[in-house]
């Protein structure tokens, strides 16, 4: 049976999509990802299941987007599929479209708010436009997941969906690189941040905490739409020999950069509710590597982070309260039990089982799909 996953990035960096696409394959399912091809696409992929990657004329705005839609529409009309996953809502369209007139079953993985999004927010036709697709599309999903508990509850609320949870941590497999570590702080601490580098992220804060924190270095590891702002801020502000930029790095090479760090950092801001409800995998990528982490005192991360006892939470993003905090932390010596415990219960292994039990009703139903007759709107 084959599974076509659709999402719109490169497919180099999505955690998330790449465990999702390995479990399904692993168990016996024909798996065919597609994403879009960017200028800093040249990371091979070297994946066990189809990769492809569209080259497309728009990269940004609402073009892009409709552009995206429109050619996914085509390729996923005219390919054999036998169950159809959507990543997000912004691939939404395509696969709800495609999935009625096959009459193939539809699966939505919702990575995230999306009208909530930073970029989307404050944008209020932009957000209206994405709030009304999932007005129209999300009472009719049957099969979907996202990735907390807080998510979750609001669709389910507000659209009457069943939507699940499965939470996005890394396998248990993964282990912390004895050696050939990519950083080398020559003594120094290391204040580590991985993930897209985008709006609302904090990242500023920490950067401005720096000045304050003397033989403790900041690594950025990867790319977004700010990047090129941060490395401005690291240049005005003259911490280019305590601020580095790594840029991204591939699937299999970031948790030799994670093991490195003596301390990571979620500090995300209040901007809007997909943030605010957010449970970022770097907090679980963090654990994995037992590196305690400085997050924001949010719902989500506040349940995890203090049930195991793994970090430190702050709402106050102050530089010099931030460079206090970050000393305490180095000085404090966090419980080594919770993170054995963190890491023995949570683990992809035990979330996959959500996973794989609704792609297995997914294809129980599929005949149903295929002889009813469903209306778009």
């Amino acid at each position: 049976m084959r599974i076509t996953v659709s999402v719109t990035n490169d497919l180099v960096t999505d955690h998330r999509v790449h465990k999702v696409c390995t479990t399904l394959f692993s168990n016996g399912y024909e798996v065919v990802l597609i994403g879009r091809e960017i200028k800093h696409s040249s990371i091979p992929l070297e994946r066990r299941y189809v990769t492809k990657r569209m080259k497309l004329f728009f990269n940004r705005s609402a073009l892009f987007y409709a552009e995206y839609n429109i050619r996914l529409f085509f390729l996923l009309l005219f390919s054999k599929t036998d169950i159809y996953l959507s990543n997000d809502t912004d691939t939404l369209p395509a696969n709800f479209l495609v999935s009625r007139i096959r009459r193939k079953p539809l699966v939505f993985d919702a990575h995230e708010m999306f009208p909530e999004v930073p970029e989307v927010t404050d944008r209020l036709v932009v957000k209206a436009i994405w709030t009304k697709i999932e007005d129209i599309i999300f009472p009719k999903i049957r099969y979907s997941y996202t990735v907390c508990r807080s998510i979750a509850d609001i669709y389910n609320r507000r659209y009457g969906m069943t939507m699940q949870i499965v939470r996005n941590i890394p396998p248990a497999s993964v282990a912390i690189p004895l050696k050939d570590k990519p950083i080398d702080a020559k003594g120094k601490r290391i204040i580590l941040y991985q993930g897209a580098v985008n709006i609302g992220r904090g990242i500023e804060y920490v950067i401005d905490a720096m000045p304050y924190l003397e033989g403790f270095m900041f690594y950025i590891v990867g790319d977004g739409d700010i990047l090129e702002d941060i490395k401005e801020r690291i240049k005005r502000l003259k911490l280019s020999d305590k601020v580095i930029c790594t840029g991204r790095v591939s699937l299999e090479t970031l948790p030799a950069y994670t093991s490195c760090a003596d301390i990571g950092v979620n500090l995300l801001e209040n901007m809007g509710l997909n943030y605010y409800y957010s449970l970022p995998n770097r907090i679980f990528d963090f654990m994995r590597m037992n590196v305690p982490v400085l997050a924001s005192d949010f719902p989500e991360i506040n349940r995890i982070v203090n049930h195991y006892g793994t970090g430190k939470l702050i709402s106050n993003y102050d530089p010099q309260y931030i460079a206090q905090t970050v000393l305490q932390m180095v000085s404090q010596q966090f419980n080594e039990e919770g993170f054995a415990s963190a890491n023995a219960e949570l683990t992809w292994e035990n979330e996959e089982k959500t996973l794989l039990n609704i792609f297995l009703q997914a294809k129980n139903n599929s005949v149903e799909l295929r002889t009813n007759n469903y209306e778009l709107t």
